[in-house]
């Protein structure tokens, strides 16, 4: 049974509304229970959905039901989804309920995964692929909802997938699939370190693998695989994979290694970014695109917000908001791409230890400035393993306090440093998202060295 004619959706925000709306269309029979009203909520209701508020779960609400969609942050202990368990009922997520809507001649899928850098190396790919004349768009974990594009005007789409749409997930198979990096993160969802890892195979399950050579854990997930593995390096290529040779990226996976654009044409800066852009072309090249495509793509490419962007330099000071490092894995990616350091950093660190990355990259900084839920616990690793440097701890529970931290920072600061907003944690203990806490990042730049300049 590919889509049931009974079925519940739980969470009725963007993803789960649009799957809704989508079954509704079916004629489906369409339960959708959430625990808050809203809108979109009464919309589905106005269409002829039931719709369920409640606290708590109701197992009866799983009577007649043939197939539950999970919104994403529904982990697998959920009372909803252990409930399907214990019913025989299948669950899946968004982007699987948008494989199964796929018709006869769709567009073939190349889907992004890792620890990090997804989003870039997704809009990188759609760049790519835009490069080459083929109808796009980047999809998955943003722009509109799959299940709306999944028959759309497309020739080829980019889709960012996460470990928890991957969990929810049976049949979708993309043209290809890549692993970017693996790292410790949302243990608190999947349970432990395997369980995130398996959940990231299945980005291979069509058969085509990119894989980051560089990265041990996704080195050892990919024994495991079927697949076809295509690797990528920093280092100098082998035959069959893509690497850096000389300052530019290389394709040797033909006869003979074929240079595609030079590593100072890569942005954002960092050799993690250049590790994205090989895997982006490693996908596009899985559909045909040329090697002068994915190097002028590459040249043109504008960074998305909040990745390692400079926001301003000011009397020798530098300031960087990467406000999207929402885990240490991300953090050191950004703190190795800078010499001197007053680093911003605090969140929420959903179970991961900071111990690793502070004893590090702590002999780059200057100063360290922390707020957010888990401060203590980094003030406490930065007390272990440097002792002497100054650290500001801030209490606060909104964005007012980013102005604080843009004063703290600057008066530690010297010329030929890098404030570096890199948090290492996630951002709903004091934000709306990690956007918000950049913005609000930026704004106190702004305030503090005044005018436009950022």
């Amino acid at each position: 049974m590919r889509i049931g004619n009974n079925v519940l959706v739980a969470g009725a925000r963007v993803a789960g509304a649009a799957c809704a709306e989508v079954l509704l269309d079916r004629g489906a029979a369409v339960v959708v229970y959430d625990r808050a009203d809203s809108e979109r909520m009464q919309a589905l209701a106005a269409r002829g959905a039931r719709c369920v508020v409640a606290d708590a779960f109701d197992p009866a609400l799983l009577d007649g039901v043939e197939q539950v969609v999970l919104s994403p942050g529904f982990p697998p202990h959920h009372p909803i989804a252990e409930a399907a368990r214990e019913h025989g009922i299948e669950a899946f997520s968004e982007p699987e309920l948008a494989w199964r809507l796929r018709e006869p001649g769709a567009a073939r899928w190349l889907a992004v995964t890792g620890t990090n850098g997804k989003t870039t190396t997704t809009t990188m790919l759609a760049a790519m692929l835009e490069t080459a004349g083929l109808r796009t768009a980047a999809l998955g974990n943003i722009g509109v909802p799959l299940v709306h594009a999944a028959n759309g005007p497309f020739d080829v789409i980019a889709v960012e997938l996460s470990s928890y749409q991957l969990h929810w997930s049976s049949e979708l198979a993309p043209t290809a699939g890549a692993v970017l990096n693996l790292a410790p993160d949302h243990l608190d969802w999947h349970g432990d370190f395997d369980a995130y890892a398996e959940a990231k195979a299945a980005v291979w399950r069509g058969g085509r693998a990119v894989v980051n050579l560089d990265d041990p854990a996704v080195v050892a997930l990919a024994k495991h695989t079927d697949a076809h593995v295509t690797g990528f390096t920093l280092n100098q290529p082998e035959p069959g994979q893509f690497g850096v040779a000389l300052g530019y990226l290389v394709d040797y996976t033909g006869d003979g290694p074929v240079q595609i654009c030079s590593v100072d044409d890569v942005r954002p800066a960092g050799w993690h970014n250049v590790a994205n852009a090989l895997a982006a072309a490693a996908l596009a090249r899985q559909v045909g695109v040329g090697h002068n495509d994915i190097g002028d793509a590459l040249r043109k490419y504008v960074p998305e917000p909040h990745r390692n962007v400079t926001l301003v330099e000011h009397e020798g000071v530098t300031w960087v908001d990467d406000s999207k490092a929402t885990n240490p894995h991300a953090a050191a990616a950004a703190l190795a791409s800078y010499d001197s350091i007053v680093w911003v950093a605090g969140g929420q660190l959903k179970g991961v230890d900071v111990d690793g990355l502070v004893a590090q990259y702590a002999p780059r900084m200057r100063g360290a400035v922390l707020i957010g839920q888990d401060r203590a616990l980094i003030a406490d690793a930065l007390a272990r393993h440097a002792p002497d440097l100054p650290v500001a701890v801030l209490d606060g529970g909104d964005d007012a306090v980013m102005t604080e931290v843009a004063a703290r920072a600057a008066a530690m600061a010297e010329p030929g440093d890098t404030v570096l907003l890199s948090p290492a944690g996630a951002s709903y203990d004091m934000f709306r998202s990690y956007a918000h806490r950049g913005d609000a990042f930026a704004a106190a730049v702004r305030g503090l060295i005044g005018g436009d300049e950022g």
